[in-house]
């Protein structure tokens, strides 16, 4: 006995009640990974996915291109490779690189204290006497960083340890074929995830090309500009790594960059720390060109609205919200664009 067909007013109840069940779907993945604190793995599976099918599509690499699977198994063990080799020949320095930037951060909070006697007298005494309040404030938070990430060791391991269980997966979606006729939540659900994808490309393209451009010209003034006048920023390693990885958050990283390259300027002398701005107010007008271009391009989305965004994420979620909430904000307004609501 053959089946009747559903009605169309009931076939298109059910469609959109499967939609919208997808929408809740994402909803519940995305507000657990806050809660829960897997934002490194929710990150490193979009990465996973996105390399994967990058490799098993490319049309750049000809008959060398992989499969699926084989494209897979390079996402799952490259990074071992690496990080073994990374153990293997710069120990120390990946062991150190936290007791580095506690050291940066006392270093910092002593310059912070010290802001007033390094300025000229003439300046200095028209200071108003709450500086003197602030400057504490601002040390004593330093410091508590610098003790926090003293104690950092096996948080990173464990937000490592997740990263890779995520591009272990990312790599596997890619590697598993797919049903053919997916019934219609998984298919909803495909959709969603495409987008999800899609909104994750633009954000991290985008925002990799802007913290590598302003990392390669802080090393170049760090290295290269200011040892030309025999001056010498203390912790310039540092100083550059930070500016890279805190650069990949949007205006709110670049924003902390400025603050540290400063005070790490002032800690030499008062016209470093003046050079020093005066260098970050030059290279911000060539972001501003990046990012009229690259970001706006590819999301279009402007300053105001990542901004609110990631002072409500912050706000409610701390850093992980700081860091998730330009993603999950392109998301959502992809999804408003395919519906044309935006």
């Amino acid at each position: 006995m053959t089946s009747k067909p559903l009605p169309s007013g009931r076939t298109v109840t059910s469609h959109r009640f499967v939609v919208a069940s997808s929408y809740v779907l994402v909803g519940i993945i995305c507000l657990t990974v806050l809660v829960y604190g897997m934002l490194p793995g929710l990150l490193a599976v979009c990465l996973g996915f996105m390399v994967a099918q990058a490799l098993s599509t490319s049309q750049r690499l000809g008959r060398w291109r992989p499969s699926p699977f084989v494209a897979a198994a390079w996402v799952i063990l490259v990074p071992l490779v690496l990080f073994g080799l990374v153990l293997s020949n710069a120990k120390g320095m990946v062991l150190g690189a936290s007791a580095q930037y506690a050291a940066l951060l006392h270093h910092l909070a002593g310059t912070v204290l010290e802001i007033r006697q390094k300025l000229p007298p003439d300046l200095a005494a028209h200071l108003p006497d709450g500086l003197v309040a602030a400057q504490a404030w601002l040390a004593a938070y330093l410091q508590s960083q610098a003790r926090a990430i003293t104690g950092f060791g096996s948080a990173s391991l464990q937000g490592l340890l997740l990263a890779y269980v995520g591009l272990v997966i990312g790599g596997l979606i890619v590697g598993t074929p797919g049903v053919s006729d997916p019934a219609p939540l998984r298919a909803a659900a495909r959709t969603r995830a495409r987008h999800f994808i899609g909104a994750f490309r633009q954000i991290v393209v985008a925002q990799f090309w802007i913290a590598a451009f302003n990392a390669v010209c802080t090393a170049l003034f760090l290295f290269g500009a200011l040892p030309l006048f025999d001056v010498m920023v203390p912790y310039s390693g540092m100083l550059v790594a930070l500016t890279f990885f805190a650069g990949l958050i949007p205006i709110v990283g670049n924003l902390l960059c400025n603050g540290v390259l400063t005070l790490a300027g002032m800690s030499v002398a008062p016209m470093v720390g003046l050079a020093c701005l005066m260098f970050l107010i030059a290279i911000h007008k060539f972001e501003y060109v990046i990012n009229a271009k690259v970001v706006g391009k590819r999301t279009g989305t402007t300053a105001w609205e990542l901004l609110t965004v990631m002072f409500v994420g912050e706000a409610i979620f701390g850093v992980a919200g700081l860091v998730a909430a330009p993603l999950y904000y392109a998301y959502v307004k992809r999804e408003l664009l395919e519906a044309g609501l935006v």
